[in-house]
C-alpha cells in the first residue's frame, strides 16, 4: 500500500489535520480535499471512492468529521481499511474525542501519531495502539530510575534539614533557660524598669518580662535560621549549584587586546554523574573525592614557583554496549598556558609536530601563529605579542574519534535466578597496556537499597544504600593488573536496572603522544623554567 495523505477533515472538505507522506504541494492537497465532498453521496455507506488518479478511503466520525486516507489506485484496499481502523482508534486516544477544538489543540500530537502508523513514502508500520502510546510518551526506564533516585535524595535532604532545624531550636532554648536560671544579666528595656519603680535591681517579674522579650527575639532568629537551613545544610545542594570555596574575586576589566579562552569544561548532564560527584564516588577523577577508599585529598594550590605553567588535559567520552563492544569513542585534548610573570609571557612553545599521528585532528587558537606551528611546530602569538599574565589560555587543541581508543572494557551479565534475586557477573579489562589508570571507579545501579551479596571480587566495593548503587574500585589498573571480575547477587527481577554503568578514572598518560620539546624566550632564545602537568580522565564513560 502507498498512502499519499492522512487527514481529519469536515464534510465540506476543510482539513483540521493533514499529513502528507510523499512530495505534494499545498495546491494539490487542497484540490484533492476540496473534491472529496463532491464525490461522496449523502445516503451512501461506501468506505472508499475512486477518481482517475487517486482513491479516497474514508470513515465518518462524530460531529460531521471524516477520517480520510488518499492513496494510489494500486494500493491494497484491505491494508488501507486496516490502517483506517487503526487511525480511527488513534485520533480519540490522542485528542481525547472527536470535537473540532480538541483536534485543533492536539494537532501536532496527531501528526506524530500518524508518523508512528505510516512511514515516509506512505508504507504502513506493524504497530499496535499500545506501542504508539509508548512511543509518544517516550517512556524511559532509565529516566524513571533517575527520577526515583533524585526524589529519594530530596526527601533525605528535607529530613536532614528538619533534624538540623530542630537541633538548633533546642540548643537555643536550652541556652535561654540556662541564662534565666543562673541569673545572668538580661537587657531589659527602660520602660519596663520604670513599671516596677526605683532605680534598683529589677524584680522577678521584670526579669521574666526581659526573658520573654529575649524568647520572642530568639523565635524570630530561629525562624530565619530554619528558612536558611536548605542552603546551609542541604547535603544535595551540589545538584543545583556548586558551593563557593572562597570569597568571589573582584571583577577585573580586561584590557583591550588578545582574548584567549581556556578549555571549557564539559557539561555533565547525566544525573548519575552529578550524584557521583556530590557523594564523592569517583575518587581523584572527581575533585579529589575518595568514596571511602582513602584516596589522597589534593592540598590547596601553592603559589606558582616558575615563570610559566603548562597544562595538558585530555578527556574521553565512550559509549559501550552491554557485551563490552565500543559503540563510540571520542578524545578531546587541550594545551593550556599560564604566564605567571612577564618572562613567561614572552614564551615560545615547541612541540614534536613531525612525530604526531595524523589520526588526530589539531587546531591552534586563531591568535597563534599557525604558519609557525605548521612549518616548525612552534606555538607563539602573531606579531610577536606576549601571552596575558596571570590567566590561563588554550593554545592548541586536538581530537580523535575511533572505536579502538577506549582504555577499559566492561562486560556485564545479569541473570534472573527465578527466586526474586538476580546474579550479576561483571568483567573489567584494560585495553591499552601503555596506560596506568588510578582511582578506577565503576558505578553500578542496583535498583534497590538492599546491599548486594558478594560472591567473589577483585578490588574493593562500597555500597550506597541511599542511592541504591555500589562502587567497584581499583587503586591502580595497569599492565600488571589489567583485568578483574565481580560476582554478586541482589534482590530484584529486572536485569535492566543495572544499566547504565558509569566509569571514572584519572591518569598522567595522554592518548595523544604530544611532547613539549622546548620552552624558550621569544627574544633571546634562552630556556624558560616551567611547570608541566598532564591529566587524562573520563568525561563520560558509559555502558548502556
Amino acid at each position: 500500500m502507498v498512502v499519499l495523505s492522512a487527514s481529519v477533515c469536515t464534510r465540506q472538505g476543510k482539513a483540521l489535520v493533514s499529513r502528507q507522506f510523499v512530495e505534494m504541494n499545498r495546491l494539490r492537497v487542497e484540490g484533492l480535499l476540496a473534491a472529496f465532498p463532491k464525490l461522496i453521496g449523502h445516503a451512501k455507506q461506501h468506505t472508499y471512492v475512486e477518481t482517475d488518479a487517486v482513491r479516497y478511503v474514508y470513515q465518518p466520525l462524530e460531529n460531521n468529521l471524516y477520517l480520510l486516507l488518499i492513496t494510489t489506485k494500486a494500493s491494497n484496499i484491505v491494508e488501507d481499511l486496516g490502517t483506517l481502523r487503526l487511525l480511527a482508534k488513534v485520533v480519540p486516544d490522542v485528542a481525547g474525542g472527536f470535537q473540532e477544538h480538541a483536534i485543533n489543540e492536539n494537532a501536532f500530537e496527531l501528526i506524530f501519531a500518524f508518523d508512528e502508523v505510516l512511514t515516509a513514502g506512505g508504507y504502513k508500520e506493524d504497530v499496535s495502539l499500545s506501542a504508539i502510546r509508548t512511543n509518544l510518551l517516550m517512556d524511559s526506564h532509565e529516566e524513571k530510575i533517575a527520577n526515583a533516585l533524585q526524589k529519594s535524595k530530596q526527601d533525605a535532604a528535607k529530613v536532614e534539614m528538619q533534624k538540623k532545624a530542630k537541633t538548633l531550636q533546642e540548643e537555643k532554648m536550652a541556652n535561654l533557660r540556662q541564662s534565666f536560671v543562673t541569673g545572668q544579666p538580661t537587657s531589659v528595656p527602660t520602660g519596663r524598669m520604670e513599671g516596677f519603680g526605683g532605680g534598683g535591681a529589677p524584680s522577678q517579674q521584670g526579669a521574666i518580662g526581659g526573658f520573654m522579650d529575649q524568647f520572642q527575639q530568639s523565635n524570630q532568629q530561629n525562624q530565619q535560621q530554619q528558612n536558611n537551613v536548605p542552603e546551609e545544610y542541604n547535603p544535595y545542594a551540589a545538584l543545583q549549584q556548586p558551593k563557593a570555596v572562597a570569597a568571589a574575586a573582584p571583577k577585573v576589566l580586561a584590557k583591550s587586546g588578545m582574548k584567549l579562552g581556556g578549555m571549557g569544561g564539559g557539561k555533565k548532564n547525566s544525573l548519575i554523574s552529578a550524584m557521583a560527584a556530590e557523594d564523592n564516588l569517583f575518587g581523584g577523577a572527581s575533585a579529589g573525592a575518595d568514596f571511602g577508599f582513602g584516596a589522597p585529598v589534593a592540598p590547596p594550590a601553592a603559589a606558582p614557583s616558575t615563570p610559566l605553567t603548562l597544562s595538558l588535559e585530555e578527556k574521553i567520552t565512550v559509549s559501550m554496549n552491554r557485551e563490552g563492544a565500543v559503540e563510540s569513542c571520542e578524545v578531546k585534548g587541550i594545551m593550556n598556558l599560564t604566564a605567571n610573570t612577564d618572562a613567561g609571557a614572552a614564551a615560545v612553545i615547541a612541540v614534536n609536530k613531525a612525530q604526531l599521528p595524523p589520526s588526530f585532528n589539531y587546531a591552534t587558537h586563531p591568535k597563534v601563529d599557525k604558519k609557525g606551528y605548521e612549518q616548525q611546530g612552534i606555538l607563539s602569538l602573531k606579531g610577536g605579542k606576549g601571552f596575558p599574565v596571570g590567566r590561563g589560555v588554550g593554545i592548541l587543541r586536538w581530537s580523535h574519534s575511533s572505536e579502538d581508543g577506549a582504555p577499559i572494557s566492561i562486560n556485564c551479565w545479569p541473570e534472573d535466578e527465578g527466586n526474586g534475586r538476580i546474579m550479576v557477573n561483571i568483567e573489567m579489562e584494560l585495553l591499552r597496556d601503555d596506560l596506568v589508570l588510578h582511582d578506577v571507579n565503576i558505578l553500578i545501579p542496583l535498583g534497590t537499597q538492599q546491599p548486594p551479596a558478594i560472591e567473589s571480587i577483585d578490588g574493593q566495593m562500597k555500597h550506597d544504600p541511599a542511592a541504591g548503587m555500589m562502587c567497584w574500585h581499583f587503586d591502580v589498573v595497569d599492565a600488571s593488573v589489567s583485568n578483574g571480575s565481580l560476582e554478586f547477587s541482589v534482590e530484584g527481577t529486572n536485569p535492566d536496572v543495572f544499566f547504565p554503568i558509569q566509569i571514572a578514572f584519572r591518569s598522567e598518560t595522554l592518548l595523544c603522544p604530544i611532547v613539549v620539546t622546548g620552552v624558550t624566550n621569544s627574544s633571546s632564545g634562552a630556556p624558560i623554567p616551567n611547570e608541566m602537568t598532564k591529566t587524562f580522565s573520563a568525561e563520560r564513560y558509559q555502558v548502556a
